[in-house]
């Protein structure tokens, strides 16, 4: 009997996904490509005089020539950076007429031929050149033949390569960081030096390689435009044009030494340049993983002034919504609003309004006595906590808390200390020194929560600012949120799709659908009588639309319900129905309800200590029915049983729309 084979592993770096084969009408093309490229670099190896190549490295003239090209080469990434990072945001963040032409004209001179390009760069600022002649008369520059001339023709060739590589760092980052930063009061200028550069460092990095690389070894251009100068403009390019007709030995040294520095960039960059941006605030946990340690919740804690906004400070709130959302906003001092409806109803965008950080719409807004509609969103004292937290992952927790306070001109150690107070408030006191990457989801929020608290806003607008937390952090962060709300002066906005939030944290709830208030009003009135069926099924009530009639509702969606509640004939309106009060039967249910249908279980979730029931039904909407575990045992419930439900008129609240 023969002992069955064993397969040898594949070796490493070898690994092919099951039965795929690479073509051979696509290999072998490949590799002539690859020998094609290879050829040329093994021939200077193979043609180096090793044994002179000190000798020839060392020449006088080849020194000078060296020392002027690091020289041409160092100048032309100074000003590329100088120029080209401020193009490449532009290019990036800015909508404007012709951004598609000005693309074209920073990727041109990668497609133009160098000598062509020291033509144009001589009759533009030669002497006879459009700007060439206004330079020399009115400042004494000339270019041309001189050794800024080659800085100017190095430069025109490479900036290219710094635009491109950073506009697609910066077109990858998402602007909710930038965003996030000027809500917390930082000016754009401190935005971009504290957020956005910090943040692209790494595609700025490389493209500042490859812009370098390519300057040093920049030789049609600069030949054309500033000439062949020893110890002027005869950078090391030029010096192997001029050894190839007497020392072609020399001049293969020479090539092998721009060779090995190319090589040596790129090795470096390891492939980074790619137009994008590396995750940086990638996390290596899950979102809801709130297991590492922190800090217990604080107890007993008396919250200093440095924190929270003065007792004297108050903040009433009006603000007119136009544009996609079309609403009135008034709200006194300490006033907390939760704002609701479904997916695409406004709820972000009226947020992004009052930050004046949306085209979609517009806020004319007063906080206070002061109107800031005018004002950018640094100056406008609203700070903001967007879905994602928009953590700087670059900064640390204590960072990132006192972010809104450095920007506003509190010292450091001052914002530091504040920044602590509020970490210990929220649980993650001692993660202050952990980077985002290093914290779970959860944590992030509550560092996001506390840098938004810290920052002593007038307006405080919250983008569903628990939805990473676990059920119990919740708890305490709400129980935390609350405390502060209570004293806080101005007025804050919660966008939130958890009727526990909207009724612990709110006094009023904000209803939306389609950028339009359905409802505002105290949350005991929407549970009682919401007005949206998405917000009364958020509520876990069920919500059938319909057109009033002498007994009842006209469905929507076909059938009759019928209610004790009379409204006038025709009117809009909307029948509320506790789950509770929906009754599961095996047979067809005889005596007092007036609403019975057929259906069919389509699903059973557990709703606490009851179950939540499914019914669909041919003859009226979907019904969620909510019963004991008990009951539904007794009744043999199952996805697909054939049961009837019924509802007493007497259980049914009519709602006019």
């Amino acid at each position: 009997m023969r002992s069955p084979r064993t397969l040898a592993p594949p070796p490493a770096g070898r690994l092919r996904a099951p039965g795929t084969r690479t073509p051979l009408a696509l290999a072998v093309p490949a590799l002539v490509a690859i020998a094609f490229l290879l050829m040329p670099l093994v021939g200077v190896l193979a043609r180096t005089p090793w044994n002179d190549l000190g000798t020839h490295l060392t020449s006088p003239d080849v020194l000078e020539a060296l020392r002027l090209s690091l020289l041409v080469s160092f100048c032309a990434l100074g000003l590329s950076l100088l120029l080209g990072v401020p193009l490449a945001w532009l290019l990036a963040r800015v909508g404007f007429p012709g951004k598609a032409l000005v693309r074209s004209l920073v990727l041109l001179p990668m497609v133009l031929p160098p000598t062509v390009g020291g033509v144009a760069l001589l009759l533009g600022f030669g002497r006879r050149g459009l700007l060439g002649g206004w330079l020399e008369n009115t400042f004494g520059i000339v270019l041309p033949f001189h050794t800024s001339g080659a800085v100017v023709a190095a430069t025109f060739v490479a900036m290219p390569f710094l635009v491109i590589s950073l506009e697609g760092t910066l077109a990858g980052l998402r602007t909710s960081y930038e965003e996030t930063a000027a809500s917390l009061g930082a000016s754009p200028v401190r935005v971009f030096c504290t957020v956005t550069l910090p943040m692209v460092a790494p595609g700025l990095v490389a493209g500042a390689a490859l812009t370098w690389a390519r300057a040093l070894g920049e030789f049609g251009a600069t030949i054309t435009f500033a000439g062949n100068l020893p110890g002027t403009t005869q950078t090391l390019p030029l010096q192997v044009y001029l050894l190839l007709q007497g020392s072609p030995e020399a001049a293969t040294s020479v090539s092998l030494l721009l060779l090995v520095i190319a090589m040596a960039v790129l090795v470096a960059l390891r492939g980074r340049w790619t137009g994008g941006t590396t995750d940086r605030a990638a996390r290596p946990v899950r979102a809801g993983d709130d297991t590492a340690p922190a800090s217990p919740p604080a107890t007993g804690i008396e919250e200093p002034v440095t924190v929270s906004v003065a007792p004297r400070e108050r903040w009433p709130l009006h603000a007119e919504v136009t544009g996609f959302n079309e609403l009135t906003l008034d709200a006194g001092p300490g006033t907390t609003i939760a704002v609701v409806g479904p997916n695409g109803a406004g709820k972000t965008t009226l947020l992004r309004a009052l930050l004046g950080l949306t085209p979609r719409a517009r806020a004319t807004l007063r906080l206070g006595d002061t109107d800031v509609t005018t004002l950018p969103p640094h100056r406008r004292g609203v700070a903001w906590v967007p879905q994602d937290g928009a953590l700087f992952p670059h900064l640390s927790a204590l960072s990132n808390t006192a972010y809104g306070l450095r920007a506003q001109g509190t010292p450091r150690a001052e914002a530091r200390r504040a920044a602590q107070l509020w970490l210990d408030r929220l649980g993650v006191g001692p993660l202050a020194h952990r980077k985002p990457a290093q914290l779970s989801g959860g944590q992030a929020q509550r560092v996001a929560l506390a840098r938004a608290l810290a920052a002593r806003p007038r307006l405080l607008l919250l983008d569903e600012p628990l939805a990473a937390l676990d059920q119990t952090t919740r708890a305490h962060v709400r129980h935390t949120l609350r405390g502060h709300l209570a004293g806080f002066g101005g007025v804050c906005l919660i966008v939130t799709h958890d009727p526990v939030e909207a009724v612990s944290l709110a006094d009023r709830v904000l209803v939306l659908d389609d950028g339009h208030a359905l409802q505002d009003a105290p949350p005991a009135e929407v549970t009682r009588h919401p007005r949206s069926p998405w917000v009364a099924r958020m509520l876990g009530r069920n919500a059938w639309p319909g057109t009033a009639t002498g007994d009842g509702l006209a469905l929507t969606g076909g059938g009759h319900l019928v209610a004790a509640d009379r409204l006038p004939d025709g009117a809009r309106a909307l029948a509320i129905i506790a789950p509770e009060a929906v009754s599961l039967h095996l047979d067809k249910p005889t005596g007092s309800p007036r609403n019975v249908w057929p259906g069919t279980v389509r699903e059973i979730t557990s709703a606490g200590s009851r179950l939540r029931v499914l019914v669909t039904s041919d003859e009226a909407p979907d019904l969620v029915a909510e019963i004991t575990p008990s009951a539904a045992l007794e009744l043999g419930l199952a996805d697909g049983v054939s049961v009837w439900t019924s509802v007493k008129a007497t259980e049914v609240s009519l709602v006019t729309l």
